[in-house]
């Protein structure tokens, strides 16, 4: 099975070449491909220097937008799944292997989940994590145990319906939408590290903001969402 490894940069110049090269060097049965999300550092001049794979988005798309540019280019090039996975070094490579397995028996969507075999820690923020897993077996039926956690492969089924679709971000929302469409789930145990260098966007009040609208986006607005027919 071809694996692609998309790689969304924003502003990522302190961290980009550790993690690609850690990818080349360690991981070479994989390919990859950085989305350069019109970063105003020197992301993309440094991907160039180092000869990496590249697109480079002319303007800032945000997460939603780079992704779907991955996956358009996965389907072109007729990838069998493809893995979201972040700049800052938070993704660890040694999981890919066993969530490209669960691709390979028959699941639509494998999330590298922190929450398989350990309980999730008592914080605000897994507050947050707890209410988006409930909403989410409450609309689906499907128990996710991680919906937040970023590290997430989809199948060529999957990679078809973002590439050919508007408005399909990589959030849990979308990703309840997919479960109610029919796609299956899993996830596999997986670690994640902290940002190697910079400072994340998401700070206190934009991760509660993200948790309220993803809330009321699986609880309320999914039922609404039309899937385009093919």
């Amino acid at each position: 099975m071809r694996c692609l490894i998309i790689i969304p940069a924003f502003n990522e110049e302190m961290n980009i070449v550790k993690v690609v090269d850690e990818l080349i060097e360690n991981y070479p049965q994989y390919d990859y491909v950085v989305i350069n999300d019109g970063s105003s550092d020197d992301t993309a001049k440094i991907c160039r220097e180092h000869g990496y794979e590249l697109i480079d988005l002319p303007v800032n798309l945000g997460l939603a937008g780079a992704f779907q540019t991955g996956l358009k280019y996965a389907y072109i090039k007729k990838y069998d799944c493809a893995i979201q996975f972040d700049a800052d070094g938070q993704h660890r490579p040694e999981y890919i292997e066993p969530m490209r397995k669960k691709i390979g028996e028959g699941y639509d969507i494998v999330i590298g989940s922190r929450f398989v075999e350990e309980k999730k820690p008592l914080s605000l923020r897994m507050v947050g994590s707890f209410l988006l897993s409930m909403a989410m077996r409450v609309t689906t039926g499907c128990k996710v145990k991680d919906p937040t956690s970023g590290m997430r492969m989809f199948s060529r089924k999957m990679i078809s319906e973002f590439a050919l679709s508007l408005n399909y971000g990589p959030e849990p929302d979308t990703i309840s939408f997919l479960l109610k469409q029919g796609a299956t789930i899993t996830e596999v145990q997986a670690s994640m590290e902290e940002r190697m260098e910079g400072e994340s966007y998401l700070t206190f009040g934009r991760s509660a903001s993200y948790m309220l609208r993803m809330l009321v986006s699986i609880l309320f607005i999914q039922n609404f969402r039309k899937r385009k027919k093919r």
